[in-house]
């Protein structure tokens, strides 16, 4: 075992030269990097072939929005059991797990032969994938210090970027050459290649083989955190939740819409066909990152202005749901690229909007409480999804039309912010003493 922190830090004076930090924990990194790309992965390759299998399973719009609440309504419940059983097993089982779940139900699509089998899929899908995040922030927790933490969790949540353009350029090719079977075996088989990689490499830093005592030491360097357990019930109790909850319940269930109707939209508007519908998601896509980058930066920007960091949360917010808008329009636009342009602008507004409404939480509560507030907000955007997705299949049966559903993904945003500033005027912190029950 590596020797302790305290033994190699009380060696090594300020002036004297400092021991050379190894790497073992960005590879960790990375590890988590290609995680979430395969979990974006996997989850978009149905939205992909929704025009094809609506075509050859012969589902209705209402069935098919039937079968992504399946995947909703378990990632929901996922979000709740998952952070348990990560705390119960260990990061090295629990993700192992998780992953293992998700990799049979990704290739278990390929056996569906019906509306209600894919539903199957979809559910146990939804509880595997749900694991993601929190067995990756756990993993971040063990293997890097505080202040590299923000830096880490950044890298391996771009991966979700990644993966949902690698499934737009990588399905369409399968599927033509293979058929629509492979494509659902082979994506998931890159989750099952990733638990051998895990199993083999990944230890705890304290049993990692490969770490020096300086890496050790400095993954180490905080003062061991006193956590206290604060439960959701007192949570609740609080506005503040109240407020992130909601924003998530509004705008959550539109970038689910985006993630699994866009293709049928640019399929149905414009006729692409599979062979062509790979370019422009990627150009979404890419946009969304963009927009993630950018909009989470304004109020960095701001602050460095004199803004108060309130009021330049509210003003990166305010700018996000105005950009929003324009989609408004999509279900009139006949020029396919126009279309393109309105909806890389609406995702990456959405992403933009979710870089800063993540960050709110922080601004009112101590870290302690972070995760559990960020899981309730989860759940609630889960339901909203629900939800949501119950209505898109309703409309599209009895209108056949997508106007009305990008009316309100235009509107959602500054309805999220409303209600967002009538509960808390202003993002007032919680003092760690107020969460805590009383003796």
């Amino acid at each position: 075992m590596p020797t302790t922190p305290s033994d190699t830090m009380e060696s090594t004076s300020a002036a004297s030269p400092q021991p050379r930090i190894g790497n073992v924990r960005w590879t960790v990194c990375a590890m988590l990097f290609f995680a979430t790309s395969i979990n974006y992965m996997d989850r978009q390759v149905l939205g992909i072939l929704a025009p094809v299998l609506q075509h050859s399973i012969g589902w209705t719009e209402q069935q098919y929005s039937y079968i992504v609440i399946a995947f909703q309504f378990s990632y929901a419940i996922g979000l709740i059991l998952a952070g348990r059983l990560i705390d119960r097993i260990g990061t090295r089982l629990g993700y192992a797990l998780i992953m293992g779940v998700w990799s049979i139900s990704a290739m278990a699509h390929s056996l569906a032969t019906t509306a209600l089998g894919f539903g199957i899929a979809r559910f146990f899908l939804g509880l595997g994938e749900s694991g993601n995040f929190p067995a990756a922030v756990k993993t971040t927790a063990e293997w890097f210090p505080q202040r590299e933490r923000s830096f880490a969790t950044g890298i391996f949540n771009s991966g979700a970027n990644i993966g949902a353009m690698i499934a737009p350029a990588l399905v369409p090719i399968v599927t033509i050459r293979y058929g629509w079977h492979a494509a659902f075996f082979i994506t998931g088989l890159f989750s099952a290649a990733w638990i051998v990689w895990w199993l083999t490499n990944y230890r705890t830093p304290a049993n990692h083989k490969r770490l020096s005592p300086a890496e050790f030491a400095h993954i180490n360097q905080d003062v061991p955190e006193q956590l206290a357990k604060i439960p959701w019930k007192r949570l609740l109790s609080f506005k503040q939740t109240w407020a992130y909850a909601a924003g998530k319940f509004f705008t959550d269930p539109i970038w689910w819409f985006y993630l699994y109707w866009l293709p049928k939209f640019l399929d149905g508007r414009f006729h692409l066909g599979l062979s062509h519908l790979g370019l422009p998601l990627i150009i979404i896509y890419n946009l969304s990152s963009i927009g993630s980058i950018g909009g989470g930066s304004i109020p960095m920007f701001l602050a460095k202005r004199g803004i108060s960091v309130e009021k330049a949360r509210y003003i990166a917010m305010l700018s996000m749901a105005l950009c929003v808008l324009p989609v408004y329009f999509l279900g009139d636009v006949s020029n396919e690229w126009l279309a393109v342009g309105l909806l890389g602008l609406a995702t990456a507004a959405h992403q933009g909007w979710s870089a800063n409404l993540y960050t709110i939480v922080s601004d009112m509560f101590p870290r302690e409480a972070v995760g559990a507030v960020t899981g309730i907000g989860g759940m609630a955007g889960s339901i909203g999804g629900v939800l949501f997705s119950a209505g898109v299949g309703w409309v599209l049966t009895h209108f056949h039309g997508y106007s009305i559903l990008f009316a309100v993904s235009a509107t959602a945003y500054l309805l999220a912010l409303l209600i967002i500033k009538l509960i808390v005027p202003h993002f007032e912190k919680i003092p760690m003493d107020d969460l805590l029950p009383a003796e």
